[in-house]
């Protein structure tokens, strides 16, 4: 099992997610499989992520966005463009930083334990959204700016899968 044993505080975030880059660059290097990478990555995230109850994965189909692999409770099967937060950022094209999702107007709640969320946008190599990856934490003010901009390069990985 791969593991990560710095510490998620603000000063050790940058090496975290370096470290993080890493492992999910090797997962998915020799995998050009979708939903083989997609279910991959929610599981390092799931694991390797301090307090989230939720990673994974919503893909664009047809203006919906539709449940992909994820690790946690079992979740919303589809989600409308531009309602909850998933929606807004596929809307917005723009990452969610949610500090408390019961102050997000028009929240879904899938899990009820949630209290904070991190959506960021995925897009294909035309800049064309493609889904979302979506974490949950039963914490206030899980994510910050440091944790979107640690996970990007990881999502920025998925790239290449669409075709």
């Amino acid at each position: 099992m791969l593991e990560i044993t710095d510490s998620l505080s603000n000063e050790h975030k940058p090496t975290f997610y370096s470290d993080l880059q890493l492992m999910a660059a090797g997962l998915l290097e020799d995998d050009d499989d979708l939903i083989s990478s997609l279910a991959n990555l929610s599981s390092l995230l799931f694991w390797q992520l301090e307090d989230i109850n939720w990673a994974g994965f919503y893909l664009l189909s047809e203006n919906m966005l539709v449940l992909g692999p994820f690790q946690g409770k079992p979740a919303c099967n589809r989600i409308t463009i531009g309602q909850g937060v998933c929606g807004t950022a596929v809307a917005k094209a723009a990452t969610q930083i949610v500090t408390d999702v019961h102050q997000f107007p028009g929240h879904i709640a899938c899990d009820s334990a949630s209290l904070s969320e991190l959506v960021i946008p995925l897009f294909d190599k035309q800049g064309n959204c493609r889904g979302v990856l979506d974490i949950d934490s039963p914490s206030l003010a899980r994510f910050d700016q440091q944790d979107a901009e640690g996970l990007l390069p990881i999502t920025d990985l998925l790239i290449n899968k669409w075709r």
